[in-house]
């Protein structure tokens, strides 16, 4: 059963406007600088098999203009207001933002809506930006640590579109089409899909008007057909894969869990304190053992990724081939113990300041909330985002020690060795 999470007070304004987007709101008066951030809940998770890499491939294309804006245009307005523009693709979301100062608002706000909602994805633009993500794809599988995780990923959601890269694979993208992107668009980036982050120094009522005019005219919504067995992804016995790559000069090893997606939000972060505990920072019990004392391995750390359908809990070294078996078997048996043994409250203490802290400075700046509130739009509710600190510190040894047992089994997890 998922838990309720305790509520914080939700610093910034979150309102639903009339055709159903929602935006949210922070004023930040001491900074003349604005963020816009706009999440849309059309992620790679969302394709069809036959689309994969539609989601990402739409990012590019979304900036190659509109009617009424011409290709590199939008850059021009950008740059022209001393502001700054990107974007993201993951599985969960697309996201694009911009950073500007408030007296340009409204020029650049308007020139970020009309891409979004009204990209007309010409088809010559379409086709010279395949050449630009293709290559973007070849220089991904030159990178033995893109190489490693897309392999991992395969491994641990085989059945999952999470097992899926981003990027598309060659043969799927030059299969495209501008008339799929089209339906894809029209489908997705719809208001109740999307949300409109702006923090910094601009007033609520401002910040509404302004949205309200470069949000107000959405294409007519279109459908596609999206199946996939959704099934809660799961390791079942120890599946291992080994990569050769002839260019690496040490190998690297990953041992690798499957966690619960947003729906069990109390579990997903006892995980990322316990990925803390075991191999965060120089004083963390792997971090100590391995390499410190031991001195197995060149390096090592333990990481989490929270995602909307199912959590990824790592734990990755770089190593010599031939302690390849021996450092696998000295972090089991560190798992192990935790099992059998509830961690002490200093450590505890320690890991619950460390991350508390980390995510203090993570969320000072107008960027960083914005990023903050619109991936947590996306995933599961925004409020939810300034629970983290709460959470993280009402934790307790016997809570974490159970955590440990169901989820990170030592009978079904998953290796990936990368090796020259």
């Amino acid at each position: 059963m998922s838990q309720v999470l305790a509520a914080s007070t939700f610093p910034a304004s979150t309102f639903k406007l009339n055709n159903g987007l929602t935006v949210i709101h922070q004023q930040m008066t001491a900074t003349p600088v604005v963020v816009v951030d706009v999440w849309v809940r059309a992620g790679a998770i969302y394709e069809p098999d036959m689309w994969s890499g539609m989601a990402h491939f739409l990012e590019h294309m979304i900036f190659k203009g509109t009617d009424w804006i011409g290709p590199g245009v939008f850059d021009q307005v950008i740059e022209s207001c001393g502001g700054v523009a990107n974007a993201a693709t993951s599985h969960d979301y697309a996201h694009f933002y911009i950073t500007t100062a408030v007296h340009y608002l409204e020029e650049t706000l308007h020139a970020l809506g009309d891409l979004l909602l009204h990209a007309t994805i010409p088809d010559g633009e379409f086709n010279r930006e395949r050449d630009v993500v293709l290559e973007e794809i070849r220089q991904a599988t030159d990178d033995p640590d893109w190489l490693s995780f897309q392999a991992l990923m395969e491994t641990v959601y085989a059945r999952h579109p999470y097992s899926r890269s981003v990027l598309g694979t060659e043969a799927k993208i030059r299969s495209h089409s501008p008339q799929e992107m089209r339906r894809f668009h029209q489908s997705r980036y719809q208001p109740e899909n999307m949300v409109v982050v702006i923090v910094g120094g601009v007033e609520e009522q401002q910040a509404l008007d302004l949205i309200n005019q470069a949000f107000s005219r959405f294409l007519p919504p279109t459908t596609y057909t999206h199946l996939y067995q959704v099934v809660q992804p799961q390791i079942h016995g120890i599946h291992r894969r080994e990569l050769h790559l002839p260019y690496l000069e040490e190998a690297r090893l990953t041992l690798a869990w499957t966690g619960p997606g947003v729906e069990q939000l109390r579990q997903a972060y006892g995980l990322d304190l316990l990925s803390s505990v075991i191999a965060s920072g120089r004083t963390s019990r792997l971090v100590q053992k391995l390499r410190e004392k031991l001195q197995l391995v060149h390096d090592i750390c333990s990481d989490f990724s929270l995602q909307q359908e199912s959590s990824l809990f790592t734990i990755s070294a770089l190593l010599e081939y031939k302690d390849l078996e021996k450092v696998e078997a000295l972090i089991c048996e560190e798992i192990h113990e935790l099992m059998i043994e509830p961690i002490s409250e200093a450590e505890l203490r320690r890991s619950q300041r460390f991350l508390c802290n980390d995510y203090a400075f993570s969320t000072e700046t107008p960027g960083q909330l914005a990023g903050l509130y619109g991936y947590y739009f996306t995933v599961a509710k925004p409020e939810l985002a300034v629970t983290y600190p709460e959470q993280i510190q009402s934790f307790q040894p016997l809570e974490l020690q159970n955590i440990v047992k169901e989820l990170l089994n030592l009978e079904n997890y998953a290796v990936m060795v990368v090796q020259p």
